[in-house]
């Protein structure tokens, strides 16, 4: 009997706006630097934000996820917050940002910065 192993699904989904987004931060990117990495470090008013930042090397638990424009990384302690999370890069006259769609956020602050889950 032989163990089939299965792939399994990304834990964000990367609209195409984002997945643009990754591929011109990496196109001037820190020499260093190896991918882009999301996390939800606990600041704001409702205890999780989503940080955005380059990352210079992998870490162990960390999802990666391959873009045609560069590697994406998920931190392994936030995984669970972002589960089913869609991720869009949009811009317009006054604003310009990644945007998240979370089904595990049960509330955000009024500013937008920070959710809880």
């Amino acid at each position: 009997m032989s163990t089939k192993t299965r792939e399994r699904p990304a834990a964000v989904i990367l609209t195409k706006g984002a997945e643009d987004r990754i591929a011109h931060l990496m196109s001037k990117a820190p020499d260093d630097a190896i991918g882009v990495k999301l996390s939800t470090p606990r600041r704001g008013c409702s205890g999780l934000a989503y940080s955005v930042d380059y990352v210079a090397e992998e870490a162990k638990f960390d999802e990666k996820i391959e873009t045609p424009g560069g590697i994406f990384y998920i931190d392994g302690a936030s995984v669970l917050y972002l589960v089913g999370s869609t991720m869009d890069w949009q811009e317009d006259d006054f604003t310009a940002g990644f945007v998240f769609e979370n089904p595990n956020a049960k509330g955000a602050c009024g500013c937008g910065e920070s959710f809880m889950v």
